[in-house]
């Protein structure tokens, strides 16, 4: 959202986009590589167990051989932008400005490309630091119609890669997201509600509500991301594209009677034949 190049000063672009003026020269720190190494491991157990807190994440780590404190645990999992799933009150506030919408997908069937998309963020470790990947996946077919990748977990490259979806694939019935900061900000609702498409959004915390998004997530780092030691993001990004358009085009899955992600959503949108 920032424009280091643009003619008008940082701090009006600041001011303009309601963040602090500090937070734009702020460069982060990189991670040490026994931090990296503790991030790697914090994935891998979160896909496996992700109703697991930092305590119970310190005590699988330890049994790994991993020793960090818990309240590092939890700092490494809010950086990487994980928490423990499961179903529990929704307490928490959203950002200044920023709206959440109620979950529209229960018990809703779900019959049809198009009908729902869902998007996520997840962390991808490379050999040296690591990012961010975002998708947008058609909750039918399982197909992801658009994705990016990005050093920062800032709104942008979701926005792009929802963008680019709409210009390829048309526009769904309902858009479905967690509640992350990403996806409550008044760009990304403003671009859906603009394009008239209804807002859901998972329960706080609540697993169940994005499944199919997260099945994803666990296929990726298992057959792509765990085998491989990006070098850069360059990298990372011509490889996860090779594996995503594997996924789409060339992996049958059980769930979908053995049809590709790109067989069952170009199917479904074809028209059914009408009898003389």
């Amino acid at each position: 959202m920032i424009d280091r190049h643009h003619d008008l000063p940082l701090n009006r672009q600041a001011r303009a986009l309601g963040i602090s003026r500090g937070s734009v020269y702020y460069l982060p720190r990189a991670a040490s590589s026994a931090d990296l190494a503790l991030m790697r491991a914090i994935d891998a157990l979160h896909l496996e167990y992700p109703f697991a807190g930092s305590r119970m994440l310190q005590g699988l780590l330890l049994a790994e051989g991993h020793v960090a404190g818990r309240l590092h645990v939890a700092t490494l999992m809010k950086r990487m932008g994980i928490e423990a799933l499961y179903r529990r009150p929704n307490t928490s506030k959203p950002a200044p400005g920023h709206k959440i919408f109620p979950y529209l997908l229960r018990k809703l069937p779900v019959t049809r490309a198009n009908q729902v998309w869902a998007m996520d963020i997840t962390y991808i470790p490379m050999a040296r630091g690591f990012v961010y990947l975002t998708a947008v996946v058609d909750w039918f077919s399982r197909k992801v119609l658009a994705w990016r990748l990005s050093i920062t977990m800032d709104v942008a490259f979701c926005i792009e890669a929802v963008e680019e979806a709409m210009a390829r694939f048309g526009k769904p019935d309902i858009f479905n997201t967690d509640q992350g900061s990403q996806f409550t900000s008044r760009e990304f609702t403003a671009l859906l509600i603009g394009s008239g498409i209804k807002i859901s959004m998972d329960g706080k915390g609540a697993w169940r509500d994005n499944v199919f998004v997260e099945r994803i997530w666990k296929s990726v780092k298992y057959e792509e991301v765990y085998l491989r030691a990006y070098a850069s993001v360059s990298d990372a990004r011509a490889s996860i594209g090779r594996y995503l358009a594997f996924y789409n085009g060339r992996r049958p899955h059980q769930s979908l009677a053995r049809q590709t992600p790109d067989q069952a959503y170009f199917n479904a949108l074809q028209p059914i034949p009408v009898a003389a």
